[in-house]
């Protein structure tokens, strides 16, 4: 396993953050760590690199233990933090080149890194120039310097505009080949879009750990919106055959969850029409990643 954690608990004063959290990561896989803030994705992300320790429980990083071996861990991840700290007044290759004689590497790594980023274009100017996409693509090319096995990445894609979140999406897309890598975000699109599984941690607590095709596609569930022409109860729907749940916010458009092999819109159809109904607009809505988020964070 590249990550391994197991019963790791974490207070700060007598507020719990970390609550007998446990998971295993294997060499490769690209997962999604999301939670409402203050959840504590950024206290155990500290606590796998080794910047703090759990109060009790253990983890490791590529079999290194992070309380016991924290040197040998550093060295075999890559870790962007979510406040990507940068020297502005030193030029992107001065700053890649002070870097890599700290992690004792060959400088041609620096080409490599420019060239996986896509730093290529900016890479004379300092780095204080740089748009905070091509910021990001720093500190990236930081992080692979040393070509760790495991990158862990903190909101690697707060503050970017579309364009930079996308660019920045492929660079992670493209090092996660042949890495394991773990990132926290806000941003439901982007582990929809990069990552092959995802886990979910809620006050303190893991309440998801799923492949992302299963956590968001469960077998013959359907999500579909209907509006009527006039005010129906919740006592009525629940007439329908196979209905799982209903929402509404005025009693005429609602929300319709059903467990069911066959689209389940034209049984709605015909249901509304032997009640006097006509139906105004009738559609599937595809289960999300943040469907799933709010299901599993409700409080």
């Amino acid at each position: 396993m590249s990550i391994e954690v197991h019963q790791i608990s974490k207070s700060y004063g007598s507020q719990k953050a970390l609550d007998a959290v446990s998971f295993a990561i294997q060499k490769g896989e690209i997962v999604g760590f999301l939670g409402p803030n203050g959840a504590g994705k950024s206290t155990l992300m500290k606590i796998l690199t080794t910047f703090i320790t759990a109060d009790s429980g253990q983890a490791s990083v590529n079999g290194f233990d992070v309380t016991t071996q924290p040197k040998a861990v550093q060295q075999s991840i890559g870790y962007l933090p979510e406040h990507n700290p940068l020297y502005l007044d030193l030029y992107v290759r001065e700053y890649l080149e002070f870097n890599a004689e700290v992690y004792g590497v060959d400088q041609k790594r620096i080409e490599e890194v420019i060239s996986l980023t896509g730093l290529k274009p900016e890479s004379h100017k300092k780095i204080g120039q740089l748009s905070k996409g091509y910021r990001q693509r720093v500190g990236l090319a930081n992080a692979l310097l040393h070509n760790p096995d495991v990158l862990i990445l903190d909101e690697p894609t707060t503050g970017l505009d579309p364009n930079q979140l996308l660019e920045i999406r492929e660079v992670i897309r493209n090092v996660g080949k042949d890495k394991t890598v773990f990132l926290s975000t806000h941003i439901m699109q982007e582990v929809e879009a990069i990552c092959d599984r995802v886990i979910i941690i809620d006050q303190g607590k893991i309440v998801t750990d799923k492949k992302l095709e299963a956590a968001i596609r469960p077998t013959q569930e359907q999500i579909i919106e209907v509006e009527f022409d006039r005010e129906v109860t919740q006592e009525l729907l629940q007439n329908l055959p196979q209905l799982v749940s209903c929402n509404t916010n005025d009693n005429k458009t609602w929300e319709l969850t059903f467990m069911a092999p066959e689209d389940s819109r034209a049984l709605i159809f015909d249901w509304a029409q032997s009640q006097g109904l006509k139906t105004l607009q009738l559609s599937q809505k595809n289960k999300n990643l943040e469907t799933l988020f709010r299901e599993v964070t409700k409080k």
